[in-house]
């Protein structure tokens, strides 16, 4: 897995942990269910919280998932404060729309950022030394393809290539009939993995500069090139600095995130009321 795919997807890894340890519960209440910096928290707006990351209530998930998310909630009603605090944004009386607190943390993280410095050359090889198991590739091909609506414009086109004619060169020409053609291109490198089963074994049984027979699909016919066969192997660190570098910048916008997190703790109270949650609330706000 690349480093750039380890970066945590709080809420969607929440949502499927919570999905095994799911349990039903009864409507919620409608007393409030915390209070944040001085301001009442109501049921319906964890609620709706819950609606805009996970697409759903969150009727199916468990209470030690529930008591994550509504700890997240909680966290962004605190920085939402303190970006109100420090004037970045304005100040409102009532509840504010799910954009604008959105904006607020936004802001918040951006004005504190400003003096995050570059990870440095060391840092990059470090974290590359640490983490090189996971910037192993498998082996993999460099594939082109030209994908169309009809069996025989495939065949003519397999005809022309095996004449002598430019892969490359055919599926530009093709293109040019936008009605037939459906994609006709540079794939990229891929890996077994990357690729639909049905088409593994035939890509990867072809040479470099080899040609597939047509290939029927659902929603055309392909014809496949391998332009080049790649062994298994790790990437090297320059190669790797792309995904480093962006893995360091967001562990360090991450503690950013903590510690701006902790100060609004600080500076402000968190009373949440757990007997007025519909499920058994044990997170990190109980201590207040």
């Amino acid at each position: 897995m690349s480093a750039g795919r380890r970066v945590a997807v709080a809420a969607g890894a929440l949502a499927l942990l919570g999905v095994a340890a799911g349990c039903r519960r009864e409507a919620p209440p409608a007393e409030s269910v915390a209070v944040v910096a001085g301001r009442e928290v109501r049921w319906e707006e964890f609620d709706r919280y819950l609606r805009r990351h996970l697409g759903e209530s969150g009727a199916s998930l468990g209470s030690d998932v529930l008591s994550e998310l509504f700890d997240q909630f909680i966290s962004e009603r605190l920085l939402v404060r303190l970006a109100v605090e420090r004037g970045l944004v304005p100040r409102t009386r009532g509840p504010q729309p799910a954009a604008e607190r959105r904006r607020a943390v936004d802001r918040l993280l951006a004005s504190e950022a400003v003096g995050l410095a570059a990870p440095s050359a060391q840092q990059i090889a470090s974290y590359y030394r640490a983490h090189q198991e996971d910037f192993r590739r498998p082996e993999r091909v460099h594939l082109r393809q030209i994908l169309v609506e009809d069996r025989e414009v495939a065949e003519n086109a397999l005809a022309l290539v095996r004449g002598g004619a430019d892969f490359a060169a055919v599926g530009r020409r093709l293109m040019d009939d936008p009605e037939l053609v459906v994609d006709a291109g540079d794939q990229g490198e891929l890996a077994r993995e990357d690729l639909p089963p049905a088409f593994t074994e035939v890509i990867f049984a072809l040479e470099p500069g080899q040609v597939s027979e047509v290939v029927q699909a659902d929603y055309g016919f392909h014809l496949f090139q391998v332009v080049a066969r790649l062994p298994a192997d790790v990437q090297s660190v320059e190669d790797a600095r792309d995904e480093v570098e962006a893995a360091l910048r967001q562990e360090a916008v991450d503690r950013l995130l903590g510690d701006l997190v902790e100060e609004a703790r600080r500076r402000y109270d968190v009373a949440v009321h757990e007997r007025n949650l519909p499920f058994n609330y044990r997170g990190r706000y109980l201590e207040g």
